[in-house]
């Protein structure tokens, strides 16, 4: 689905087209999650005043201790992923909702998690806007959807200190999930896939760094204030 011409200023465009370009010199093969990313118009989901720096590769800041993920996070953990169409995923973290609109962009049937019902509210009415509509509920991402499971793909889009037992049972069988794990100052992203009813294969690969995972089975809410 094209975002609606009226909210896709001609003036970011080209910026977009570089920023593509930018992945692929980076190592994003996937042509399918590349072509997303050349729709979805960044500058849109972050504040008016960032409009300048909406593709440039780098996390920008959503408000509430939030980000932006930076574009080669995005495509990256879109890419392990193995988004087809029709797959019904589970976003945890769905923040200012790009992601979320490039998992539309993907054919996918979205369920997106947001532990803050201002965050989770701005998505949605972005989302829709754009001619999008995942289903997005407020709540503990580190325990998932249960009532909508099972799920072809979770990605989880902010640091966990371990794997969430929750989502590993959340998968279909041959289903994904995109997690960063490690301390609050650097994570490894991981790639599970679960193969049997009880087993579950681990691919880890890079770095990376992102906001906590505030939840029961994540880091604990340090009593951090929201903004109005």
């Amino acid at each position: 689905m094209n975002p609606a011409p009226s909210l896709d200023s001609r003036r970011f465009r080209r910026e977009r087209e570089a920023l593509v370009q930018q992945l692929r010199e980076k190592g994003i093969t996937d042509e399918r999650v590349l072509e997303a990313i050349g729709r979805i118009p960044r500058h849109l989901f972050v504040d008016s005043a960032l409009w300048p720096r909406a593709y440039e590769d780098i996390a920008l800041p959503i408000g509430f201790g939030q980000t932006i993920s930076q574009p080669f996070t995005v495509a990256y953990q879109t890419q392990l992923l193995q988004v087809q169409p029709g797959d019904r995923v589970l976003e945890i973290g769905t923040g200012s909702g790009y992601q979320t609109a490039i998992l539309c962009a993907l054919g996918a049937e979205v369920f997106s998690m947001e532990r803050l019902p201002a965050l989770a509210e701005r998505a949605r009415e972005r989302l829709e806007a754009l001619g999008f509509h995942p289903a997005i509920r407020v709540g503990d991402g580190s325990l998932g959807w249960p009532e909508q499971a099972p799920f072809d793909g979770i990605l989880v889009t902010a640091a966990a200190p371990s794997v969430p037992e929750p989502l590993l049972e959340q998968l279909a069988i041959g289903g994904r999930l995109v997690i960063p794990v490690g301390d609050i100052q650097e994570q490894y992203m991981h790639r599970i896939v679960r193969t049997g009813p009880q087993a579950w294969r681990d691919e880890v690969s890079y770095p990376f760094r992102f906001v906590p995972l505030i939840g029961e089975r994540g880091w604990p809410n340090k009593g951090e204030v929201e903004e109005l």
